[in-house]
């Protein structure tokens, strides 16, 4: 029989926030796992201890920030709105049913102000990472690492064409002394100095947010953009490192510095690394190997013309250093240039003659020009690896691992755009989504060992999770091919 429906919303009822949340909730999972404590005091010295008006707990600040982070809400004041009505958010915030929720404003202005010069954010990320190896959820053994776009909130259609100076790189010193050894090495003398004169380059600057860096790449879309440069642990893909630049930087720039940081900020053994074509440098390729780090990097096809010979045809021979064309002619060094690449030529009258000349080349004196880097045996080697048993693996893991976190913070933690304007602050937001995908994560793997779980459980519960990544390590570490 069907009755009509009676409003019971006014009667009285004797609740508490405590039961009124799921036992099995991703915030009671949360809270069971990562104590916050900890910020209170790492922001102490921001407040002053005798004057002015109570401010709000800073534990419940920042708890703030990452419900916003952990549920895709992008806006502060919604985010107030959500907090006001959801039971969860409020228990997991310490609020009761009838506390008055913090203004938006409070939330804003503490991150403008108060926290916008301090190092906060990276030591609550830091903090995280630490838990998670103190829970054997990380090692640093296999890192990955990629970098997404972050869509800029400017305009692409209004900005100035401005000329800056282009910003040596950091592996240059290295790269002259190579240079110079390999010049001694072939009989000819040292370079003269280069124009001190630095070099400059016209690049867009956004009117809305100077910071930010116009990006134009093959597949992607065209605008002002900034990267998140992200590493993550090959073992459960906890996030190790963020580290935001504008678009127009190369991939490859901050990858060493940001490795040397993991190694000093957390002890890391880093055994291996694994990255796309981006990172396929002779510069990386040497860095990795002077760290004593097996690295596997993705493989991209370089330009070719149409009806020439690709230059993988033209083989080299280390004991003679020549190259020898497919027509058996032998290519001899002839100078070492700035750049830092060989250059071994062909002799002309052979060519001249040659019946495949016109697939070589076609220039004026008749003479083919191969050019390799002074650090280029050091990319072949590394090469290598991604052809055998041990870096078919772990290549294999990179999309498992770093491309499905950014297609996790862009799907359900709002990281497709940037929420701010300002290198800093999008810094800030990079680091409080890896924190807040850090702890989801966390959580989800612990949150199954329940309250009264055994030690001799939970032990083998963990052993477990690590069981599959843990015998790809040892096959890692017993490769003859690892340095």
């Amino acid at each position: 029989m069907l009755k009509k429906p009676e409003a019971q919303q006014q009667e009285l009822e004797m609740v508490s926030v405590e039961s009124l949340v799921p036992s099995e909730h991703l915030l009671r999972k949360i809270d069971r796992v990562v104590d916050f404590s900890f910020i209170h005091d790492r922001v102490k010295h921001l407040y002053c201890e005798n004057n002015g008006r109570p401010a709000l707990e800073p534990v419940v600040l920042f708890k703030l920030l990452l419900l916003g982070y952990l549920y895709g809400v992008r806006s502060e004041r919604q985010l107030m709105r959500e907090v006001e009505v959801n039971v969860a958010y409020r228990w997991f915030l310490g609020l009761r049913l009838r506390d008055k929720v913090p203004d938006a404003s409070t939330l804003s202005q503490n991150r403008r102000r108060r926290f916008a010069e301090s190092t906060i954010y990276q030591e609550i990320f830091d903090e995280i990472v630490l838990l998670a190896m103190n829970k054997g959820l990380a090692s640093g053994t296999v890192l990955y690492t990629d970098s997404t776009h972050l869509k800029a909130n400017a305009n692409k259609n209004k900005y100035d064409l401005t000329q800056v100076q282009v910003k040596p790189q950091e592996y240059l010193a290295a790269l002259e002394a190579a240079i110079t050894e390999d010049r001694a090495d072939h009989g000819k003398k040292p370079l003269k100095p280069s124009d001190p004169e630095p070099e400059t380059k016209e690049i867009k600057v956004s009117r809305t947010d100077k910071d930010s860096g116009y990006m134009v790449r093959d597949g992607k879309p065209k605008g002002f953009f900034y990267l998140d440069h992200r590493t993550v642990d090959g073992r459960h893909a906890i996030i190790t490192d963020s580290h935001v630049t504008p678009a127009n930087v190369h991939d490859s720039v901050p990858y060493l510095g940001r490795l040397d940081r993991q190694r000093a900020r957390f002890d890391f053994t880093i055994r291996a690394v694994g990255v796309d074509a981006g990172y396929a440098a002779a510069a990386i390729t040497r860095g990795l190997e002077e760290r004593n780090i097996y690295g596997v990097i993705g493989y991209r096809r370089g330009t070719h013309r149409e009806g020439y010979f690709y230059k993988r045809e033209y083989r080299y021979d280390e004991k003679l250093d020549v190259y020898i064309c497919p027509n058996g002619q032998l290519l001899t060094y002839r100078t070492t240039n700035r750049e830092g690449y060989r250059q071994y030529h062909s002799d002309p009258e052979q060519c001249h003659n040659c019946p495949v000349r016109q697939k070589c080349t076609q220039s004026s004196n008749a003479t083919k020009v191969v050019t390799r880097h002074v650090w280029e045996s050091s990319r072949e080697r590394v090469d290598e690896h991604r052809l055998n048993r041990v870096g078919k693996r772990i290549y294999k893991r990179r999309k498992e691992t770093v491309e499905r976190s950014f297609a996790d913070a862009k799907q359900l933690h709002g990281h497709r755009y940037a929420r701010f304007r300002g290198l800093g602050r999008v810094q800030q937001q990079a680091l409080l989504a890896a924190t807040a995908q850090n702890i989801k994560k966390i959580a989800l793997l612990l949150g199954r060992i329940g309250p009264n779980t055994s030690f001799t459980a939970i032990k083998a519960l963990l052993e477990a999770y690590n069981a599959q990544l843990h015998r790809y390590q040892q096959i890692v570490a017993a490769s003859p091919s690892i340095p």
